[in-house]
């Protein structure tokens, strides 16, 4: 009877020390798959706070790139003047457009500025319509009146653009007649320099 005791206590000590077994691997199991959820929650939060960061640099570069195309780096200082020319000594005496002079700086923080009218690649183009013709590409002259000598507008210099009308095929300004320049620099907003004859031309006039 004894050796049956005996037996009898050590299967429910052998059953205990299996249900402790399994019930230590189970919790291990647990503690796997907690530590995949964290490393996995982990990932997926690095994945998307990187997809965030770089769609927010994107979007200040595309802001910044348009707040620069919009912002202009070039602008008009003082007026327009217009030569004219004496096409007959009359009596009456008849006049019309000879040369159109204004004068540019860069605005304040806007970037250099190439005036070079012979340039090919990278550079300012001024465009000239008026109620018969328009014209994408005017030849112009650039003179440097504030600057280091060399053809690149920079903060704190001064340039004059010239343009004779002469130049431009089909072109003839008259008295009360109005002209359109578009200049149109490689970076930054187009300028768009309107102006309207007067009915009597003097030889020099400031166009208003």
């Amino acid at each position: 009877m004894q050796h049956g005791g005996t037996i009898s206590v050590s299967l429910r000590n052998l059953i205990r020390k299996a249900n402790r077994d399994e019930r230590g691997v189970t919790g291990l199991e647990t503690a796997i798959i907690l530590i995949a959820f964290v490393v996995v929650a982990t990932v997926f939060a690095f994945i998307v706070l990187t997809t965030g960061i770089f769609s927010a640099e994107r979007g200040k570069e595309t802001v910044f790139a348009g707040l620069q195309k919009a912002r202009g780096t070039m602008e008009v200082r003082g007026g327009v003047v217009v030569n004219a020319t004496t096409i007959t000594a009359g009596p009456p005496e008849v006049a019309t457009a000879g040369t159109i002079q204004f004068s540019v700086a860069t605005t304040a923080g806007g970037e250099p500025v190439p005036l070079d009218p012979t340039s090919t690649s990278n550079r300012t183009v001024i465009a000239y319509r008026d109620a018969a013709i328009l014209l994408d590409d005017v030849p112009y002259t650039a003179t440097e009146i504030v600057g280091d000598g060399d053809t690149l507008l920079e903060p704190g210099e001064l340039f004059t653009i010239s343009v004779d009308i002469a130049d431009l095929t089909g072109a003839t300004l008259n008295p009360n007649d109005r002209f359109t320049f578009e200049i149109q620099t490689p970076v930054g907003a187009v300028i768009d320099l309107t102006r309207s004859l007067p009915a009597d031309l003097d030889t020099v006039m400031q166009l208003h």
